[in-house]
């Protein structure tokens, strides 16, 4: 099938998982716009990314859409609006029957995604090979819409953010500009990726005792007893803020810090968006899990990978850590 870009008024793109992976969209998300420059970008999230969607500005239009569930009355009017928006080409840039089902159904001429959960009602799709790890998740990201012809030569990562919207938390915790701030994200979706939560407390005590260091440890809500039982007691230079900002206020506040410590998880793609160092810990023995397909993107970054997170001693990363902070 023929497309003639400057033809297409309205692009709907699917990606509503978590915000790590969502964010690792940005690129393809780029593309679309710089190819199909006339087109609309309609992007299907999770209703917890949202606020990182409108700090994207390829997206014009975000409708909400959360894995599981949905009645069919929901259902129902989603498809309704799918009708409605004149839409051109749909991308489902997560495997989804869902929307494969919807899109086909709603009449939408171009449907792109993986040959994966009634992949045949796509018209473009390809083999999801993601699993063998083979590039970064942004390259497999952009190969995908690359099946429609969109392109762009910029591949990092960027988020619009308000520094300000993070004044009133630095007051709260007496944060002041003198400080010299690392953030610690200690947690990860997934405990095959977990680098013991000691060694992340000893990690901490340690920083806290670097010149002008305020250690920020963060978290989502679902840490937060556990946060709470382990970094509360630490003393003035070791600030517990789980659950404390949006996600948006957590990518003001990382672009404040000079550094990122954290396993694989969504704040190193996050600090990779607002451009500060990361120090990302991964297994390497697990493809689908490895930093060639998850690590960080900034500039300036430091993977330390090992068959067993456990083989990754606290000394190891706090001497990369003062490498950074020596600069």
């Amino acid at each position: 099938m023929q497309i003639e870009p400057k033809s297409i008024k309205n692009i709907l793109v699917v990606r509503n998982d978590r915000f790590g992976e969502f964010l690792l969209n940005i690129p393809a998300l780029r593309a679309l716009k710089e190819t199909f420059i006339n087109a609309k970008i309609i992007a299907v999230v999770n209703s917890s990314v949202r606020e990182l969607a409108e700090s994207i500005p390829f997206i014009d239009e975000i409708m909400e859409w959360d894995q599981g569930r949905h009645s069919i009355l929901e259902r129902v009017q989603l498809f309704n609006s799918l009708k409605t928006k004149e839409i051109g080409i749909a991308v489902m840039l997560n495997p989804c029957k869902e929307f494969n089902i919807l899109t086909y159904l709603a009449g939408i001429p171009i449907r792109v995604g993986y040959d994966r959960k009634w992949g045949f009602l796509l018209t473009h799709k390809m083999q999801d090979r993601e699993y063998l790890g083979q590039k970064h998740e942004i390259e497999y990201n952009l190969e995908l819409v690359g099946l429609i012809g969109a392109k762009t030569q910029e591949k990092t990562l960027s988020l619009t953010i308000n520094d300000s919207i993070v004044n009133g938390l630095f007051r709260d915790f007496k944060i002041g500009n003198e400080d010299s701030l690392i953030a610690v994200h200690p947690w990860t979706s997934d405990a095959i990726k977990q680098w013991p939560l000691e060694n992340f407390c000893q990690l901490s005590r340690r920083l806290a005792q670097e010149p002008n260091a305020k250690v920020l440890i963060i978290g989502g809500r679902e840490e937060l007893a556990k946060s709470r039982e382990l970094f509360d007691d630490f003393g003035s230079n070791v600030i517990n803020m789980t659950a404390k900002t949006t996600l948006g206020q957590l990518a003001a506040l990382l672009k404040k810090c000079r550094l990122l410590i954290s396993g694989d998880s969504g704040p190193v793609h996050i600090a990779s968006c607002v451009g500060i160092p990361v120090i990302a810990l991964f297994r390497n023995d697990m493809p689908e899990k490895s930093s060639r397909r998850w690590g960080p993107t900034s500039r300036v970054n430091i993977v330390i990978a090992k068959n067993n997170l456990k083989d990754i001693t606290v000394s190891e990363v706090f001497d990369k850590a003062k490498e950074f902070l020596s600069r």
